[in-house]
């Protein structure tokens, strides 16, 4: 079911001034930037071995504002691949009806009800989705 750790989410106010601690620093290559005006984020992926950071920045009055203005930066979610997303719904007790969007990288995406130990889930298709 569950493919590999797709990216952890890290919210952040501000891309631009994130950004260069995680590349010039950490020597991380940049290898995906975007924005979702759907969705009111513009996201940053940094590669980090055999998982990517994954830098979330509010460009709208959205939840990860919110959840900024609450929490402050830091730790926002994990996100695994999948194969299917309707199909790993399915299997997962009380998760069927979690809504599917358009994520970052075209991939279709879902936040699941669960939160174990606190920690949201994000579920991502491993392809980017065709319709």
């Amino acid at each position: 079911m569950i493919r590999n750790v797709d990216h952890i989410a890290i919210a952040v106010w501000d891309i631009d001034e994130a950004l260069p601690y995680y590349t010039d620093v950490l020597g991380l290559p940049l290898v995906h930037d975007e924005r979702l005006p759907s969705a009111g984020v513009r996201l940053a992926y940094v590669q980090a071995g055999n998982v990517m950071l994954q830098l979330v920045q509010p460009i709208g009055e959205t939840a990860i504002r919110k959840h900024l203005e609450e929490k402050g930066e830091g730790l926002h979610h994990i996100c695994f691949g999948v194969e299917d997303i309707p199909r790993t719904l399915g299997s997962l007790p009380g998760e069927q009806h979690a809504q599917v969007k358009m994520g970052g990288r075209s991939r279709r995406a879902c936040f699941i009800g669960a939160k174990p130990n606190g920690v949201p889930i994000e579920l991502s298709e491993l392809e980017p989705y065709e319709r």
